[in-house]
């Protein structure tokens, strides 16, 4: 991390970033939901899926707010 970088750099990482957080919610979401599902009596790994979703959903509003800051209102 000694390269120095540009804010137009800065900028496509940050929203690569978004990106894969945001296919990673999809996709821990849906597999929370499918074991719901499918295998009831698996509630460890669902619930390890519903962590790593609200994990990922965090992820998600930080980074929004970091590339439209104010756009997005506080919960409460």
């Amino acid at each position: 991390m000694t390269d120095v970088v540009d804010s137009d750099e800065l900028l496509r990482r940050i929203q690569r970033a978004r990106a894969c957080a945001a296919q990673e919610e999809r996709a821990w979401r849906s597999r929370g939901e499918r074991l719901g599902r499918e295998d009831p009596g698996d509630a460890a790994e669902e619930r390890d899926a519903e962590i790593r979703t609200v994990a990922y959903g965090v992820v998600l509003r930080v980074l929004d707010e970091i590339l439209t800051p104010g756009r997005h209102g506080t919960p409460g």
